[in-house]
């Protein structure tokens, strides 16, 4: 017989994962921050059988193993290029903060501007229209053709792009409006941010692409989200006026 969806309670301030609702986190003690999400039903296996498993993988040596050292790109921001070590590292996920109106957005088309003399970059907007970002990029004298914009908020789809076209740049504004569409949750759930989240660290990995992620953050400073939305990102920036 095959199994039901189950219906579990989520924590959108830690994740903490619970059969029953409860008015009070049981992780954290938040209140008012349970929310219903749907879990797929999982494949089962038949009673007294074995799977085998395809090793898809290889153990290496790490002599073996060819390192010609971490290749950064340099921002055009000192201080920023200070906090990085140096630059944003290829194949890095760096997740950006701040207050809202702070000036996230114009900082990475700052970013565009310098690093699009030479790169090839993926503006990945799920928020503002082309034309918005368009009217902001003229008042900040970006002009590159380096600069491709996307207003995309499928995480897939996006994934998808950054395959076909392999830029040397993305940029995802926001985390919380990419959606996984096989998640039967809101969007900007703790389910959603931490799957998109992943789905974006495996492809900038797999791709050595890499990727700028701005998070929002909620009425208490903290960046909305999953509490593991900032051990999933190789880098945390916060972004203070």
């Amino acid at each position: 017989m095959a199994s039901k969806a189950k219906t579990l309670y989520v924590c959108s301030a830690c994740g903490h994962e619970s059969a029953k609702w409860f008015g009070c986190c049981p992780g954290c003690g938040e209140w008012n921050t349970m929310d219903e999400v749907f879990k797929a039903p999982e494949k089962t296996k038949a009673a007294g059988r074995t799977a085998a498993v395809a090793l898809s993988s290889n153990v290496q040596m790490i002599n073996d193993i060819s390192c010609d050292g971490e290749v950064r790109h340099k921002t055009g921001l000192e201080e920023l290029d200070r906090v990085l070590g140096g630059g944003i590292v290829k194949g890095s996920l760096v997740l950006l903060s701040g207050d809202p109106g702070i000036g996230k957005s114009t900082l990475l088309l700052q970013i565009c501007q310098y690093l699009g003399r030479t790169l090839k970059i993926l503006y990945v907007s799920g928020e503002e229209s082309a034309h918005q970002i368009k009217l902001r990029a003229d008042r900040l004298g970006v002009n590159t053709e380096n600069l491709f914009v996307l207003c995309e908020t499928d995480v897939q789809i996006v994934a998808e792009h950054m395959r076909a076209s392999m830029p040397d740049l993305v940029i995802i504004d926001s985390i919380q409006t990419m959606n996984v569409s096989e998640l039967n949750s809101s969007l900007g759930s703790v389910a959603q941010v931490r799957e998109c989240t992943n789905c974006l660290m495996q492809t900038s990995k797999s791709l050595n692409i890499p990727t700028i992620v701005v998070g929002h953050v909620n009425k208490d400073g903290n960046i909305a989200g999953p509490k593991v939305l900032e051990h999933i990102v190789d880098a945390v920036l916060y972004f203070e006026g």
